[in-house]
Formats: C-alpha cells, structure tokens, sequence
C-alpha cells in the first residue's frame, strides 16, 4: 500500500496524530489533515500537508474531508479525565467516531485505522503484575471513568462496521506515548512536566505500559498495511512503575526523584478535595483528577506480542522517548527557568 495513497489524518494536530502525519509525508503519502478552526496547528507547520476544516460533529464536513481519499486514520479523541459536561466525552468520542465511519462507508474508503487505547482493554483479574492481552475480557461496566466509557463505546461501533464488512476497519490499542509534540499535554505528558517543575513530592505505587509516540505512529502504519480487518493490536512496549519512571527522569536531567510513596488512600481523600473544590465549586479542571487516581489502583500493564509479531511493532529504547519529551518540555517553554 506504499505510495502516493492519498490518505485523511483525524486528530493530526495532536500528538500522537501528529506523528502519523508525519510518517505518512515521509513515506510519500498524500495527506489531508482534519482540522478545526479553533486547533492549535504548531504540529502541522513543517508538514506539507493539505489541511482541510471540518468536525467529526458535522457529518456534511466528514463527506467533504473523505471525498476522493483511500485510507483513513482517526486518530483524533476528547482524552480528558474531568469534564465539566460529560456529555461533550460522548459526543466527540462515540458520536463521532459513528459520524466519519458513515463518511467513509459512504465514500468506499479502502482502510480505516481506528485508534482505540489499551484503557479499554481488560486486565486479568487478582492478578495486579500479569499484563492484559487484545483477548482478556472486559465488560462496559468496569471501564472506570467517562473518557474509558466513551472509547469503549466507540470502539464497540467500529468494531460493528468491520463486522458487517461496510467499512474495513482495523484497531490499534496505544498503551502510554511519550515523546516529543505532545503540546497539550496530554495525562503522561503531565507526569513529565511536573517531574521537571518539581511539583511531583511523593509518587503513589502504581504502573503503566510506556512506548516512543514514534513506535506507536509506525504501528498506526503497519496496521493499515498488515494489520486484519475486525482485528485489535495493543501498541505498547514495556511495562515500567511510577517510581522507575521517574528514576529514570532523574537520570536523564539530573534532578532528584521523589522519595515519598504515598499511600493510595490519601491520594483517593485529595483526589476529592481537589475534585470538589475547583471541579464543583470553582467549575475548574483539578489539579488531581479523580479518575485518573482511581485508574492509578491497577497496574495498567499490556502485552503487546501480537503487533510486534504480526505488524512488525518497533520496541525502541524508553529511556531515549522519555529524554526526546523532556527535551522538547524544556526548549517550547513548559518548564520554569
């Protein structure tokens, strides 16, 4: 599928579709970007791509951006873990999703690579340390939080496409991106900016599966090209603790890491100090999102054998991503002189 295919990028502006968008003009695709007029548009200034306005709310403006395109990537989603209105989670996540799988379907689109994320994923039950897999089940109910719910949802309506053969869609599971471009930032993003800010005092016992944003956009790639149509491919690499995450951002710049675990409980009582002052009284995101402490009680740890032997996955060093996104932090203004 090499070549100048011409191919629409949701969520192009942002991190990890940025770095897809970028892969793609590498590799000599065609590429139309889906932008909003209120996107920031930092990540598409040195990509020579054709942006095109529209919003995965308006179904009319999906026809126009899939029109006369062969390959779709959306990657674009609402990834927050408070919002004032929920609802908003729903309609950008679910409701969208439905909207340019309808466009694509209409237009014959030849592939559609939906970015799900391993949150919707099941981890094995009792069993804190035994990293999840695409198969271990999980049911809605146990999805912790509107973000986790709303792609859950999604993923059920794309899933339903490939099914029914309308739209050929293939699924990828990004576990934790780090790296560069991550303008928002994005949760993890957060965690560095606030190591070099020094605003992290104490850490709580918990831990993630990390990979280089880069590994994750070629994935996007190789699932488009070899990945199986109705199948789902976890974009991960190494399962890593808080505590060694940070450790390891104290090697990379020098600064000290948090000595202080704190107990899960006292995080979960700020967590809703914080939640009802600035979330309910203030109406303003928290500082300590309570979803997000709630997620923390599990080791979000994943397997991702399948896309690393079927796609080709890359497994690059975490230790270089993590110093590419401190790197970047520090030069685009994020961190206090």
């Amino acid at each position: 599928m090499a070549g100048r295919v011409k191919t629409l990028v949701t969520g192009a502006t942002g991190f990890v579709g940025s770095h897809v968008a970028r892969q793609l003009v590498e590799r000599g695709d065609t590429v139309r970007a889906l932008v909003r007029r209120s996107s920031r548009i930092d990540n598409l200034a040195s990509l020579d791509v054709e942006p095109i306005y529209g919003d995965l709310h308006d179904p009319d403006s999906l026809k126009q951006a899939v029109r006369g395109v062969s390959r779709v990537f959306h990657v674009a989603a609402d990834y927050r873990l408070w919002s004032r209105d929920p609802r908003e989670l729903y309609k950008s996540n679910v409701e969208g999703t439905l909207n340019l799988l309808r466009a694509a379907k209409s237009e014959g689109v030849e592939r559609f690579v939906y970015t799900s994320t391993v949150g919707v994923l099941g981890i094995p039950c009792g069993q804190a340390a035994l990293p999840g897999t695409e198969e271990t089940p999980v049911t809605l109910d146990e999805m912790v939080g509107h973000y986790k719910r709303s792609k859950f949802l999604a993923e059920e309506e794309a899933r339903k496409f490939a099914r029914d053969e309308s739209v050929p869609v293939v699924i990828v599971n990004p576990s934790t991106p780090v790296g560069e471009n991550d303008i928002k930032p994005t949760p993890t993003g957060k965690i560095v900016v606030d190591f070099l800010n020094r605003k992290m005092p104490a850490y709580i016992q918990t831990g993630l599966n990390l990979i280089d944003v880069r590994d994750v956009a070629a994935g996007h790639l190789l699932a488009a090209e070899k990945g199986v149509v109705g199948e789902r491919y976890i974009l991960g690499n190494e399962n890593v603790t808080l505590k060694q995450i940070l450790d390891l951002l104290a090697e990379i710049t020098g600064l000290k890491p948090p000595r202080v675990q704190m107990p899960f409980g006292v995080a979960m009582s700020a967590a809703r100090l914080d939640t009802l002052i600035f979330g309910t009284i203030l109406r303003r995101e928290p500082h300590i999102p309570l979803e997000g402490v709630k997620m923390a009680r599990k080791h979000m740890y994943f397997d991702s054998g399948k896309a690393v032997r079927d796609l080709g996955l890359p497994q690059s060093p975490i230790r270089d991503a993590l110093a590419r996104a401190a790197e970047w932090f520090q030069a685009n203004g994020y961190v206090r002189r």
